[in-house]
C-alpha cells in the first residue's frame, strides 16, 4: 500500500501520544530526511520526517542514523526556531497526505512564539517546511519551489505559504449513502478506478480491498454501466467505520503477484501468510527497511562507481600494453644480434636493400638469418638503427617492470574501493570521497571540508559477539586504517581475507573462544568481495605482526605469524550481532 490519507490518519493518530514532548535535538542525516529527537513522559524517542521521492513517510524510528559533520542550512534553521520546543499539536489536513506538527518555543528575547511544520507527502513533490502561522509566511523549505518551477506556488523564505491544488474529491468518512450511490451509478468506471478517483486518501490498494469485500474477484473487472453500489457501500462503510474509529491493524503480507504489501486496514484479499504489528510505525520501519537508505546510497555512489569502473579500465587496459611492452623488450638480444651481424657484413648490403640474408653465428641451428632493412638507410645507419632499438628496450625493461608493479597495486585498490562501496553507507561514501580527493584521483568539487582534528575519529562499527567480546570492522580505508593501526592493541586479533578486497576486523581482547573467532571471520568474509561465495579463506594473526609499508596506498598492510581458517558467509548470523554505528558527527 502507497503512503495514502488512510495510513497517514494512523500515524498521526499514533504521534498524538507525542503531544506536550520536548524536541530535544534536530537532525538531518541527508537532504531529505529530519530526525526530531523528543522527549515525552515514557521516555526519548526519535520521530523520522522523510520526503524521499519513492518512500515519503512520517512515524517513529528506532532507526540509528549516522548525521554529516556540519548541519545543512535547514537543519540549522529548525534547531533555531524548534529546538526545546514544545510539540502542541499534530494534525492531518483533511484526508490528505498533509501533517501539521505545531511548536511552541520562546525566542531569543524570551517570547513565546509558534512554529508549524508542515509535511507534504506527495511523492516527487515532498516538501518539509517550517512556517510563521502568525504570518503564514515561509521561514525555510527543505527543497525551494521557485517562480520559475510553478506559477501556482513557490515554496522559499518570505513568501505565503499555498496549500497544494484542491483535488475536490469527496472526504470518505464523511460521506453518506445517498452521495456515495450516487456517484457510484453516474460513474462509469470500474469500482476500484472510480473509488480512487472520488475519495481523497484512498489508494489503489485500499479501493481493491474494499471492491474485494463487495465480491469483486479482479480489481480491474469492468461492471459496465452496472455496479453493485449496495455491495461497495457496505464494503466501504465498514472499513470506513474502522477507519473513522481509529481502528487500525497494521499489517504486511504478499499479493498475488508476490509483491510484499503493507496496509493500516485487514487485508482479506490476502490469501498467504500476514504479519500483524503493534503499531503502524513498526510497520513502516519493518516495511521500508533499509530501501530508502539504499537508493539514496544508491544514487550518492553511482557517480563514484562510474569513475572507480572508468579507471580499473583504464589500468587494465594499460597493464595489457605493459605486458605486449615486456614481451617485445624481451627480444631485445634480437635487435643487438641483427646489429652486429648487419655491421660485419656492411660489405654485403646496398643502400636500397628491403632486407638481407645473412650466415648467423650466434645460432648454430639456424644457419641464415633474414634481417628487414630501411632502403632510404646507409647500410651502416640500418645496424645502428637496431642497436638504438636494442638500447631501448634494455632500458625499458626495468621501467616496465616498475609499471607493472605498480598498475597491479592500482587495479587491487581501486577493486578494494569498489567492493567498500558495495557496503557503504552515507557516511562511508563521504569518507571513501575524501580519501580519492586526497589521494589526487578526484578533484575538491568545492565541498565546506571539515577541519580534521589531531584525535579525529572516522565512523566506526562495532559488533558484539556472543560470547561479548568487542569487534570493529572497517568498511573503508580510512576506518581500516584507524582501527588497525589506531584503535586496536598489539595483542588484539586481526583477519582479513586472503588475497581478496575486504575489510579490517579487529577482536578488542587477547582473550576469546572459538566462537567469537569465528564470527569475527564471518564479519571479514561477509565485507570482502567474496560475501556471495563458499568456503572463504580469512587470515587471522596479532595485531602485532600487522604493518604498513611506508608510502604504501591507504588501508594496505603486510602481515606475517598468520593462521588461515575456511567459513562460507551467513547473512542471518551477522545480522543477528549487536551491532552499534559510533560517529564523531554532530
Amino acid at each position: 500500500m502507497a503512503l495514502d490519507g488512510i495510513v497517514t490518519r494512523a500515524i498521526v493518530h499514533e504521534l498524538e501520544a507525542c503531544k506536550g514532548a520536548r524536541i530535544s535535538k534536530i537532525y538531518q542525516p541527508n537532504e531529505r530526511d529530519i530526525v526530531l529527537h523528543i522527549r515525552t513522559q515514557q521516555g526519548n524517542a526519535k520521530i523520522l520526517l522523510s520526503v524521499n521521492p519513492t518512500y515519503p513517510r512520517v512515524h517513529l524510528t528506532e532507526e540509528t542514523f549516522v548525521n554529516p559533520s556540519e548541519a545543512p542550512m535547514f537543519c540549522m534553521l529548525m534547531r533555531k526556531h524548534c529546538e526545546s520546543g514544545i510539540i502542541e499539536e499534530i494534525t492531518q489536513v483533511g484526508m490528505e497526505r498533509i501533517i501539521h506538527i505545531r511548536v511552541r518555543q520562546r525566542d531569543e528575547l524570551g517570547d513565546l512564539s509558534s512554529k508549524l511544520i508542515i509535511i507534504e507527502l506527495m511523492g516527487r513533490h515532498s516538501n518539509i517546511i517550517l512556517t510563521d502561522p502568525s504570518t503564514g509566511t515561509i521561514l525555510d523549505g527543505i527543497h525551494h519551489v521557485t517562480p520559475a518551477i510553478s506559477s501556482y506556488r513557490v515554496i522559499m523564505p518570505g513568501f505565503a505559504y499555498t496549500e497544494p491544488p484542491q483535488q475536490n474529491k469527496l472526504n470518505p468518512l464523511d460521506t453518506e449513502q445517498e452521495a456515495f450511490r450516487e456517484s457510484c451509478l453516474v460513474s462509469p468506471d470500474n469500482p476500484i478506478t472510480w473509488l480512487v478517483d472520488s475519495f481523497s486518501g484512498m489508494s489503489p490498494l485500499a479501493a481493491q480491498e474494499i471492491a474485494h469485500r463487495a465480491g469483486y474477484v479482479s480489481s480491474t473487472e469492468d461492471v459496465g454501466t452496472e455496479k453493485n453500489c449496495g455491495g461497495l457501500w457496505t464494503a466501504f462503510s465498514e472499513v470506513m467505520e474502522d477507519v473513522r474509529n481509529y481502528r487500525f491493524t497494521p499489517t504486511a503480507g504478499l499479493n498475488a503477484k508476490g509483491k510484499l504489501i503493507f496496509s493500516v486496514i485487514p487485508l482479506t484479499m490476502l490469501t498467504g501468510d500476514t504479519k500483524t504489528y503493534e503499531s503502524t510505525s513498526k510497520c513502516l520501519e519493518d516495511y521500508y527497511g533499509d530501501k530508502a537508505q539504499r537508493d539514496t546510497v544508491k544514487q550518492k555512489v553511482s557517480d563514484l562507481l562510474r569513475f572507480l569502473q572508468n579507471e580499473r579500465s583504464k589500468n587494465i587496459k594499460k597493464l595489457d600494453n605493459l605486458n605486449k611492452d615486456l614481451e617485445e623488450a624481451g627480444d631485445a638480444d634480437r635487435y643487438r644480434i641483427s646489429g652486429e651481424l648487419l655491421f660485419a657484413s656492411l660489405h654485403m648490403i646496398q643502400k636500397g636493400d628491403k632486407q638481407v640474408e645473412l650466415v648467423n653465428f650466434y645460432d648454430e641451428d639456424q644457419k641464415t638469418i633474414i634481417i628487414p632493412l630501411d632502403p632510404l638507410l646507409s647500410p651502416s645507419d640500418n645496424a645502428q638503427r637496431y642497436f638504438k632499438k636494442y638500447n631501448k628496450y634494455k632500458n625499458s625493461l626495468a621501467v616496465i617492470d616498475e609499471q607493472l608493479i605498480k598498475t597491479h597495486e592500482e587495479i587491487s585498490y581501486i577493486e578494494n574501493l569498489l567492493q567498500q562501496l558495495s557496503h557503504a553507507s552515507m557516511n562511508d561514501i563521504d569518507e571513501i570521497r575524501d580519501e580519492l580527493v586526497q589521494q589526487g584521483y578526484l578533484r575538491d568539487r568545492g565541498r565546506k571540508t571539515r577541519k580534521k582534528k589531531k584525535n579525529d575519529k572516522p565512523t566506526l562499527h562495532m559488533y558484539t559477539s556472543s560470547e561479548g567480546i568487542e569487534l570493529y570492522v572497517g568498511k573503508n580505508n580510512l576506518q581500516n586504517e584507524y582501527v588497525t593501526n589506531r584503535l586496536a592493541s598489539s595483542n588484539d586479533t586481526w583477519l582479513h581475507t586472503k588475497d581478496i578486497p575486504g575489510s579490517h576486523v579487529v577482536i578488542r581482547s587477547d582473550r576469546f573462544g572459538e566462537d567469537t573467532l569465528q564470527e569475527a571471520a564471518q564479519l571479514a568474509a561477509y565485507y570482502s568481495q567474496a560475501k556471495e561465495s563458499s568456503s572463504v579463506p580469512v587470515d587471522y594473526t596479532l595485531i602485532r605482526h600487522v604493518r604498513k609499508p611506508s608510502g604504501s596506498k591507504p588501508g594496505f598492510v603486510i602481515y606475517d605469524h598468520q593462521k588461515t581458517l575456511f567459513v562460507t558467509p551467513d547473512e542471518k548470523l551477522i545480522k543477528s550481532l549487536p551491532s552499534v554505528i559510533k560517529n564523531q558527527r554532530n
